[in-house]
């Protein structure tokens, strides 16, 4: 461990890069995530209908439709088969994800993310115990026992407790049920477990973990020699354990994270001081020269009056 490891979350990156730079793919993910709150609101609070429906299912400009395909395979298993458009926007979605990464829909699209990550900054501020940590399998069972549940009862059963559809409505109607079940994934990832939500609970994010598992768009730490073991890109990935493998493997090993538990935040490339990650693709497995190693910034001493 160096002296970094004692210094503040990302204190060292925002000296380096700047505020701006070091929250540079926080900033971006949340403009994302408003953007589409946004498209979907539109309609119902403005009358400017861009999109009309929700997350689960949609359709833009009248022309483009999209289906959340986690929601389109609990309908068939239920029995009810879909109409074509839902197909087709079921089919466009999965590919689209396939494509760039699964879980990019967990930190770029999904209105829950503010709230878990927003969670997440409490518990470190709070400076709270770890708390119960369900294996990050629970999720997949979660995913088996919702389609399990809609072929026996021909319901779609997340849908019933879904708190991202939940929240679209609370935005649009104002139950107030709805916004209890914001607050109580706030309070579960504050109090019970840390990053419990996200990264052990939910179906959804395990669905798009499974779509993605191929997927073009990966995190690399390509200048892993440069790494002075600060541990900040631990401390903010909500998936710590996958930085590991691609970090410390041994000589010759990739530096790509391929875990499909990785939502492709950026987080860990805009709190590292030293730049040892970057956005790349998954052939791309290049690692960097070793370089000089960056010495850690000498502690204040103070000077005698």
């Amino acid at each position: 461990m160096t002296t970094r490891t004692h210094m503040p979350i990302g204190q060292e990156a925002v000296a380096v890069k700047g505020w701006v730079g070091a929250h540079k793919y926080l900033i971006l993910r949340r403009i994302s995530q408003l953007f589409f709150l946004v498209l979907f609101l539109l309609g119902p609070w403005f009358g400017i209908w861009v999109v009309k429906g929700t997350l689960a299912g949609s359709q833009t400009l009248g022309v483009l439709p999209l289906t959340d395909p986690f929601i389109l395979l609990q309908s068939i298993i239920a029995g009810h088969w879909p109409a074509m458009t839902a197909l087709i926007g079921g089919l466009i979605v999965m590919v689209a994800y396939a494509l760039v990464g699964g879980r990019v829909y967990c930190s770029w699209v999904c209105p829950i993310n503010p709230v878990t990550d927003a969670a997440n900054w409490l518990h470190r501020r709070l400076d709270l115990p770890k708390g119960w940590q369900p294996k990050r399998r629970t999720r997949l069972w979660i995913l088996a026992t919702a389609l399990i549940v809609s072929g026996l009862t021909g319901v779609i059963a997340w849908e019933i407790i879904n708190p991202i559809t939940m929240l679209h409505r609370g935005l649009i109607f104002g139950a107030g049920f709805v916004w209890a079940m914001v607050v109580a994934i706030f309070a579960f990832d504050v109090l019970v477990a840390r990053h419990g939500w996200c990264g052990h609970i939910c179906p959804v994010g395990a669905f798009y973990g499974l779509i993605g598992t191929k997927s073009l768009l990966r995190v690399s730490a390509v200048n892993r020699s440069a790494c002075d073991d600060c541990m900040d890109c631990y401390a903010v990935c909500p998936e710590n354990h996958i930085i590991s493998p691609a970090l410390k493997g041994k000589p010759g090993a990739t530096p790509l994270i391929l875990s499909t538990d990785c939502s492709n935040c950026g987080r860990c490339i805009d709190v590292c001081a030293v730049d040892v990650f970057k956005f790349t693709h998954r052939f791309d497995d290049q690692v960097a020269a070793p370089s000089d190693p960056v010495p850690a910034p000498e502690p204040r001493v103070a000077r005698p009056i």
